[in-house]
């Protein structure tokens, strides 16, 4: 949406906003276990997933059926040995929040590749791409020094224009501020050997959703963490695995 529109419509963007605020459930994080080993034999690969309330599982009832439980068992298969895994991801997080997370955790979680699901609260907070893209330089720098990973998979923005929970315009207005978000995000990435995005195609419709339609049902989540086992395993892990067999 161009700046023009956007304050044409203003008004009626905050207003469907804050009603949109208190008309959605909030719905609460997955439970379960938030760290463990997926798969059988010694352990090949050390994965940190992080992130906002997607990464957290908030639309489904336990771990096992959000993101980090698909990830880690389809990974576990992929890369032929155990996976240990770590999630610390909180609703409502900003990137610069989640990198701050992240920093003032003692001691820090040492993981090979670590796996982000980020920018919706970016968006909600009308944080500018480029000072999303400065956090998320912040995150990777100290999971590369403190935590020793060599890789970051950073999933893509969510299209927010096809949440079934927002009013129209907001979600058109939301929408157009994503994809700008995730085309900055694509940019970045894409001059960097560290880090990576990866496009998944959500067909989001009310039946994947959750119930308050704005957040990841099931079928989304097995979805994404097919897609991040594939990629880690298809371009990442053959390039860490000689030095993460060696350790």
């Amino acid at each position: 949406m161009g700046l023009a529109a956007k304050l044409v419509l203003s008004p009626l963007l905050v207003a469907q906003a804050l009603a949109t605020r208190r008309r959605l459930p909030r719905l609460p994080e997955a439970e379960g276990a938030r760290e463990g080993v997926a798969g059988d034999g010694p352990v090949a690969l050390r994965l940190l997933i992080g992130g906002d309330s997607s990464a957290a599982g908030v639309g489904v009832a336990t771990q096992d059926q959000a993101l980090a439980g698909h990830t880690v068992r389809a990974l576990a298969e992929r890369v032929g040995g155990a996976v240990a895994w770590r999630l610390v991801a909180r609703s409502g997080l900003t990137t610069a929040q989640c990198a701050d997370l992240l920093i003032e955790a003692a001691p820090p979680w040492r993981a090979d590749v670590a796996v982000f699901a980020l920018g919706v609260n970016d968006v909600i907070d009308q944080v500018p791409p480029r000072r999303a893209l400065a956090a998320r330089e912040r995150l990777v720098a100290h999971l590369r020094e403190r935590c020793g990973v060599r890789h970051v998979v950073f999933m893509p923005l969510p299209p927010v224009h096809r949440f079934p929970g927002l009013p129209q315009p907001l979600r058109w207005a939301m929408g157009a501020d994503a994809r700008r978000h995730d085309a900055a995000l694509a940019r970045w990435a894409q001059r960097r050997d560290d880090v990576s995005h990866i496009p998944i195609d959500l067909p989001l419709a009310p039946k994947v959703m959750a119930s308050d339609g704005f957040h990841p049902g099931e079928p989304v989540y097995r979805l994404c963490g097919l897609a991040l086992a594939d990629h880690i395993a298809a371009h990442v892990w053959p390039r860490l695995a000689p030095t993460a067999r060696a350790r």
